[in-house]
């Protein structure tokens, strides 16, 4: 994930190692699977509290419990989502490109629910959850558009840790 890095609309970025930041623009977020079809306006918003981060393998961005300050649209690479049962670590769902990290910074009690650890190098758009919750305030309709998707991937999640579950539970009888 390190060295040239070409964003649509913005020009060439030298990615200088991990952990690195790079200012996003809106028209690059306008190809990502979770933002496809937003208006521009609202893409600009976001832009505004986006970051392009590449991270490597093994970094944990967040563990269970803990305050919600980011979330991530992941660009390339995979993240297990993971949670501790008795005994061991399970890894609940691997997302990957397309898909959004963090959905606990959304509503109240704003507090993590799983974990999330990179499981190969990933470069993902990192967005600051105070500025995007302030847009959402500011802007009723792009707070409805926003929380439209977020509610998919909460649906979403919510199906996949279930499954895990049962899966669990299965094999414990």
């Amino acid at each position: 994930m390190s060295g040239q890095q070409q964003i649509p609309g913005h020009p060439t970025a030298v990615n200088p190692g991990p952990n690195s930041r790079i200012p996003v623009p809106a028209s690059a977020l306008a190809g990502h699977q979770f933002l496809r079809g937003m208006p521009e306006a609202h893409l600009g918003l976001l832009a505004g509290a986006a970051t392009l981060v590449d991270v490597p393998a093994g970094h944990r961005f967040f563990a269970a419990g803990r305050m919600p300050h980011q979330f991530w649209l992941i660009r390339a690479g995979r993240v297990a989502l993971d949670m501790d049962v008795p005994g061991r670590r399970i890894t609940v769902e691997t997302l990957g490109r397309g898909e959004m990290v963090g959905l606990s910074w959304f509503l109240p009690p704003c507090q993590w629910q799983f974990g999330a650890i990179a499981i190969q190098p990933t470069e993902a758009f990192e967005f600051d959850a105070a500025t995007v919750l302030r847009c959402c305030d500011e802007d009723p309709a792009f707070g409805y558009e926003l929380t439209r998707r977020v509610l998919a991937a909460v649906s979403h999640r919510l199906q996949a840790t279930r499954a895990k579950l049962l899966e669990a539970s299965a094999q414990l009888a």
